[in-house]
Order: C-alpha cells, then sequence, then structure tokens
C-alpha cells in the first residue's frame, strides 16, 4: 500500500514538474516584463499640470482591485503630463503612493 502511494505522489510530482516546464521561456519573459506587468488601458480626460494630477477613463486596475472608471490621479513624477493631452489613448501603472492612488508610469499612444 505504501508503494503505490509513493508510486502516485512521484508520478503526480513528475507530471507537474513537465507542465509547469511546458512554457516556452520567451513567452515567460514576457509575462514577467515590466512594461506589459501591471499596466491599464485608459484615456486622459483633462490634465491639470498646476495640481500634478490628471484625470483619466480606465478599465479595471488589478493591482489596486479597482473596477472601471473616470478619476483623477496624482501623477509620481509632474514630467509625465508634458507629453499628454486629452483625447490620448494611454496605458498607465498605478500605485497607492504615500495614502494616494498616483500614476507611476505612461505609455503614450496605445
Amino acid at each position: 500500500m505504501k508503494s503505490i502511494v509513493l508510486f502516485s505522489a512521484l508520478l503526480i510530482a513528475t507530471a507537474t514538474g513537465v507542465h509547469a516546464q511546458t512554457q516556452p521561456a520567451a513567452s515567460q519573459a514576457a509575462a514577467s516584463s515590466p512594461t506589459t506587468q501591471g499596466m491599464t488601458e485608459g484615456e486622459v480626460r483633462k490634465i491639470d499640470k498646476a495640481a500634478e494630477k490628471v484625470t483619466l477613463r480606465h478599465a479595471p486596475i488589478g493591482n489596486l482591485g479597482m473596477p472601471a472608471m473616470t478619476m483623477v490621479f496624482k501623477v509620481a513624477d509632474p514630467k509625465m503630463l508634458d507629453t499628454l493631452k486629452e483625447g490620448d489613448k494611454i496605458r498607465f501603472s498605478a500605485d497607492r503612493l504615500n495614502g494616494a492612488i498616483t500614476v507611476t508610469g505612461i505609455e503614450a499612444g496605445h
């Protein structure tokens, strides 16, 4: 009986190990790429350079557990606002910094 249990455990471990290695290395690298990981689709609705804020209509933000909506965000670096204009389609990353939900990265032209 012990040998059947041991054999079954060995079989499961082997099958799991083989399955985990079936993903190509290129797709593993893409999945962990900082440019794709944690980015959210959005549209610039308003820019307030004086307040260092941007209003975005956005898809759900997974890392914050936030549904799709339109809201005002602080920006981590005010220079991010220099390349944006209202209506731009973007991808962005956001996180909670010093208690405020803040845009930490922006890719325009999406």
